[in-house]
């Protein structure tokens, strides 16, 4: 399993590494002005509804399901996969064509204060090129959840880089060939939104072909061979994954909650988009990471009655989460301005910008570890088919959200869009935690684990004084254009800080670790 956890990590890290390149480059040509609202509003409606329907639902459902016929002999797990691609393609081919042609109803349910300038129109012609990509990423994530159950970590997680490359190619190849966008008015970032919102599709293509091909290439055949037919596996998964879509339509309605909030406040959207560009890159590298691999592993614990390893698993797994989460949120939290202006102050993205942005993510970092804890404890519940409790927690964290954002976002502006989703996050975690605890012994956290969680808080908060202090003292550096040097001793200092003393403290052991990495 923490082979699997480093495999997935790996690569979601150079994706991130690679994502902060494309918002750098995002902000420098298109700031946060019209064209980048309309982007980051066009880009997160397949976005949110790829977390909805592929991540979300048909995944949490999916997966348990073909991991538990894998361990059974006699099932034809790939007869299934197949089934669930032919219903997968058909059901979001309307739902693309119907998103299309409603776009404008769309984009005023993620953003109405954009309904009365010209960042309406503007994302409603971005919104409709994007949206295919919608079909074409929940096809990849579908295909990706049939090679994670096999334990097949590489191509699923290298898949998401894809994505950042063609951003990247496609801004790079606009700046150095401004006329590759033929527009009437050549206003920059008109030209570089068009030619990203086009790349959308075309990064979604590039990930199923590499998913698709690595799946063949495994020996399995999911071209469906027939127009999908309403069996018995496939009722049993729209059984189990109708209260996981209904849990995964509230996340979505708790962003478009503050997606709503934000759009009243000039530059808000952007500011909030590259915050969780940064707090999303330890969210990506441990969360998802523990998401693909815990799923199968505990489904096939589950039908196998290994009460032993379930615990285990789930031991390691929270560990594992706290170990690198923990730091990233103290890190964000302590030096959130240096970070942001070193990433993205340049350009269009200015020093009031980097005040905002700074706000937003520290906001964010108080729910880390909340939104990676989430990832631990839910396929607790996924692994044993049910999908309807986290629901009902789901349902909560929503009220939470709602209250605290519109709330207090008169009293504190912007910045109450980030604080309901982080209030709502340890909710939520609160929740499913108190429901984990019924399941008995099977699901509570073993010696070792309650041993380590506490020094790894405390190895944290003295990392932050490290890289406090130590960005004090590297201030002449920031003014002499040192910057980039700047932060690469800070974040050097602050690994070495870390990790010198969770081995000190016992919250880790460095040989475990390096014994992990030569497994990876």
């Amino acid at each position: 399993m923490i082979k699997g956890f480093l495999t997935v990590s790996g690569w979601t890290l150079l994706s991130r590494v690679l994502g902060f390149v494309r918002d750098i480059l995002i902000a420098r040509f298109l700031g946060t002005g019209a064209a980048a609202e309309a982007f980051f509003v066009a880009f997160s409606l397949p976005n949110m509804f790829r977390r909805f329907f592929a991540e979300g639902a048909f995944n949490m459902a999916f997966v348990p399901l073909y991991a538990k016929k894998l361990e059974d002999a006699s099932e034809d797990a790939d007869a299934f996969a197949r089934d669930a691609v032919a219903l997968m393609v058909v059901v979001l081919t309307v739902f693309t064509v119907l998103g299309i042609l409603f776009m404008p109803a769309l984009v005023f349910a993620m953003a109405s204060g954009f309904a009365d300038d010209g960042r309406f129109s503007l994302a409603v012609s971005y919104g409709r090129i994007a949206f295919p990509y919608i079909l074409l990423i929940s096809l990849a994530a579908l295909v990706s959840g049939v090679l994670n159950a096999n334990r097949r970590f590489l191509a699923a997680a290298a898949a998401p880089a894809l994505l950042n490359i063609a951003f990247i190619s496609a801004l790079l190849l606009v700046w150095a060939f401004p006329g590759l966008v033929p527009m009437a008015t050549p206003v920059p970032s008109l030209i570089y939104g068009q030619a990203l919102v086009w790349t959308v599709p075309l990064g979604g293509a590039l990930q199923l072909g590499l998913v698709w091909w690595a799946a063949r290439r495994a020996g399995h055949r999911l071209m469906p061979r027939h127009l999908p037919r309403l069996t018995p596996d496939l009722k049993r998964l729209a059984i189990i994954a109708a209260p996981a879509a209904l849990a995964g339509g509230v996340v979505q309605v708790n962003l478009l909650v503050g997606r709503q909030v934000a759009s009243y406040f000039d530059g808000a959207v952007a500011w909030l988009s590259y915050a969780d560009r940064l707090y999303q890159l330890p969210l990506g590298v441990v969360g998802i990471a523990i998401g693909v691999v815990l799923l199968p592993d505990l489904s096939r614990r589950v039908r196998a009655e290994d009460r032993e390893g379930q615990r285990h698993a789930l031991s390691r797994a929270t560990e594992f989460a706290l170990l690198l989460t923990i730091p990233a949120a103290v890190a964000l939290l302590v030096v959130p301005g240096t970070l942001v202006s070193v990433l993205f102050e340049r350009g269009a993205f200015d020093a009031d910008d980097t005040a905002s942005t700074a706000v937003a993510l520290m906001v964010y970092a108080l729910g880390l570890p909340a939104f990676v804890l989430q990832k631990v404890l839910q396929p607790v519940f996924f692994a044993r088919e049910d999908t309807r409790t986290p629901l009902k927690y789901a349902l909560v964290s929503l009220a939470v959200n709602a209250a605290v954002a519109i709330g207090l976002a008169p009293v504190i502006g912007f910045a109450a869009a980030a604080l309901g989703t982080t209030v709502a996050s340890w909710a939520m975690v609160l929740l499913l935690w108190l429901g984990v605890r019924r399941m008995g012994e099977v699901a509570r956290l073993d010696d070792r684990a309650r041993r380590r969680v506490w020094r790894i808080f405390v190895a944290a908060a003295g990392m932050g004084v490290v890289i406090w202090v130590t960005n004090i003292v590297l201030t002449p550096l920031f003014g002499l254009g040192l910057s980039v040097l700047a932060v690469a001793i800070l974040v050097g200092l602050g690994i070495l800080s870390y990790f010198g003393l969770c081995q000190m403290i016992g919250a880790v052991r460095l040989a475990e670790l390096r014994a992990a990495l030569r497994r990876g």
